[in-house]
């Protein structure tokens, strides 16, 4: 408690959007490292979409926001992460992501602005240090440390420390002040800042065709986004400027994602169920039926639905003695005979271990290593000890079903594609998509055009279409 307490007196600082004294133990320039290798770790992990245009594009929409901030001189940074999910966020310091997913839902440049300022809020604010801070202030002398074992951390979670950054819930005061600031941001940036409504109606339609329903605002660290349009239109109304002269930019906005891929891009591997499938590598792997499920640029990961047990599969160093010799060999690990063995026509050598959590909860898994298609692949399932025998036929099933993948039309499967069409005359969008069909559902298609099913489109209306035939999930909850 004396420590908390010095550290309390200690760490306090100013907040540069409120001008109060709040604690802070995490100085700027560790903020700013943080954020650094945090967002090495996204990119690591998640990748970007490899479009230097659009990047480019969100880059200078971002920079000339950051720029009405609190926080100028803050090395800020905004990318377009490859990633089917409607999401954005904000790493400490000021790095900032924006999915495909998200752009893909969206229909102006003023849209995508009121995103970018939420985020760029989160960081002026301090709102990630803030959460940082008071989480070593609850964790002082109660030796509170990862599930799992720093050696079993490395190979499976789905992010690294780094990407940690990305998890930090803020409340929903700090959402809130964050809409206040992302709207005061675009709107000295010359936008129309009424466009922000659209992102979250965008929101709650998303949400009900993911078949989530509403979620209860006291359920949730975000606000409703009910709640939060109202508070936008009480922005709005206190605003008065020139609405007229403000920047929609829809026109624009639709030429950087015209041929942009929509929804889970299968030549990165992709799930028919629990079966995922890579058409370039060229091979399969079955996960347990029920497990959820990720495909991350370094890594595919299944969790149980109790989470206490996990697969993952990746790239490994070396031959398959090699990489199984390294991976058992760390401290922390004990491993039990190595087995020699041919999965699939493949050579492959297995065994089972234990490891502890910093908690000493003890670890029970099955690591395999299997050559193919001049790359090792390693296979690393694990549970809590208590829990391993009951999963143990799982990971042996999971391991055993690596294999050549055959099946032609998955190793033909291209990705769905944005494109920008203008409607050839004065229609309804169901005739449009009569006339010029999609690979979504109509709901989808009024959905990320920011429109109602029954609307009317105007002869030579710009309208968003999704070409191509979806191979797994098209998208993500927002």
């Amino acid at each position: 408690m004396a420590l908390a307490g010095i550290l309390l007196v200690a760490g306090c600082a100013t907040n540069p959007v409120t001008g109060k004294r709040e604690l802070a133990l995490v100085s700027e320039s560790q903020e700013i490292a943080m954020g650094r290798e945090g967002a090495a770790a996204v990119v690591a992990s998640i990748g970007l979409v490899p479009d230097a245009g659009l990047q480019a594009y969100v880059s200078r929409m971002g920079l000339s926001l950051a720029a009405k901030t609190e926080r100028p001189g803050l090395p800020w940074e905004f990318h377009v992460v490859d990633d089917a999910s409607i999401n954005a966020f904000a790493l400490p310091g000021g790095f900032i992501f924006v999915t495909r997913g998200l752009l893909a839902h969206m229909t102006t440049e003023a849209e995508l602005a009121s995103v970018l300022g939420h985020e760029s809020g989160h960081v002026a604010a301090r709102h990630s240090v803030q959460q940082m801070s008071r989480e070593q202030v609850a964790t002082i002398g109660l030796g509170v440390g990862s599930v799992l074992s720093p050696m079993i951390a490395r190979y499976g979670q789905l992010a690294g420390a780094g990407l940690g950054l990305m998890f930090l819930k803020y409340g929903r005061g700090d959402e809130t002040q964050a809409d206040e600031l992302g709207f005061r941001y675009a709107l000295a940036d010359g936008f129309d800042t009424r466009e922000m409504v659209s992102v979250f109606q965008m929101l709650q339609r998303a949400e009900q065709l993911g078949g989530g329903g509403k979620l209860p605002e006291w359920q949730s660290t975000h606000p409703d986004p009910g709640s939060r349009i109202s508070n936008v239109q009480g922005m709005i109304s206190a605003s008065s400027p020139d609405w007229s002269t403000r920047r929609v930019g829809g026109d624009e906005f639709l030429r950087q994602v015209d041929g942009m891929v929509y929804g889970v891009n299968p030549r990165d591997g992709f799930f028919r169920g629990s079966q995922f499938l890579h058409p370039d590598l060229k091979f399969v792997l079955q996960f347990p039926d029920a497990w959820k499920t990720r495909n991350a640029a370094d890594v595919v990961v299944a969790i149980s639905g109790n989470q206490d047990a996990l697969i993952e599969l990746r790239g490994s160093q070396g031959t398959a003695s090699q990489a199984a010799g390294s991976f058992f060999s760390q401290q922390g690990l004990s491993a039990g005979t190595q087995t020699r063995r041919v999965i699939n026509g493949n050579q492959a050598i297995s065994a089972e271990f234990t490891a502890q959590s910093d908690q000493g909860v003890p670890m029970e898994g099955i690591g395999a290593f299997i050559e193919y298609g001049g790359t090792t692949w390693g296979i690393v399932a694990y549970a809590v000890a208590t829990r391993f025998a009951t999963y143990r036929r799982d990971f042996l099933a999971s391991i055993n079903s690596f294999d050549r993948l055959t099946d032609a039309s998955a190793l033909a499967a291209q990705p769905m594609l944005l494109r920008i069409e203008k409607a050839p005359r004065a229609m309804s969008l169901a005739q449009f998509n009569t006339l010029l069909p999609s690979g979504i559902s109509l709901a989808q298609l009024a959905l990320i055009n920011g429109i109602e099913e029954t609307a009317q489109l105007r002869a030579g209306q710009s309208v968003k279409r999704v070409v191509g035939t979806a191979q797994g999930p098209v998208g993500g909850r927002p």
